[in-house]
């Protein structure tokens, strides 16, 4: 997808949506119940990121503490990123983008949708570029569940093998190196 029109779409459209809303609103309830709307928007959703904030930084250490990659974790961050961007800047359409994306349930269905096309993407690029290298990798692949890869971590981890060896001091190495 070009780059351009996407620019155009946040730069100049968003900008004429919130001036036309603002000014409609205004019109409506009056320019200062206006603009103690748009502060209290603010203020609200930046406090209600913090609490999420920190919900998502708790739930990404309790799954990396598992073994578990903390990828939906990330994509929250990201979406809840955006979400104070949009909840700071001025305005009823942008303040409204931002909320939605502080609804759990809206971040794991955009997830979904955006991974789901990721993925097709990488199919459909994976299929028109090609073999590269020509060397083929034989292996087998096992699904399993969240809990089924953290006990077999924890089983990697109980049976690692031990490498007996010692360690020189950088004195030591100089000492040895003279004696040469």
């Amino acid at each position: 997808m070009p780059i351009l029109p996407i620019f155009l779409v946040i730069f100049i459209g968003v900008p004429l949506i919130e001036i036309y809303l603002l000014i409609e609103v205004g019109s409506v309830i009056g320019a200062i119940p206006t603009v103690l709307a748009v502060v209290f928007t603010a203020v609200l959703g930046v406090s209600l990121i913090r609490i999420q904030g920190f919900s998502t930084l708790q739930k990404a250490q309790n799954s990396m503490a598992q073994g578990i990659p903390p990828a939906m974790e990330m994509f929250e961050g990201i979406m809840l990123l955006f979400a104070a961007i949009c909840l700071l800047m001025p305005g009823f359409f942008t303040d409204t983008v931002g909320f939605l994306l502080l609804i759990p349930s809206f971040r794991k269905f955009l997830a979904s949708q955006l991974i789901g096309s990721a993925v097709l993407k990488s199919r459909f690029s994976n299929i028109n570029s090609g073999f590269s290298g020509g060397d083929y990798f034989e292996g087998e692949y096992e699904n399993l569940t969240p809990e089924q890869q953290h006990k077999r971590n924890q089983d990697r981890l109980h049976h690692q093998h031990i490498i007996e060896g010692s360690v020189d001091s950088p004195d030591d190495i100089k000492k040895d190196d003279r004696n040469r």
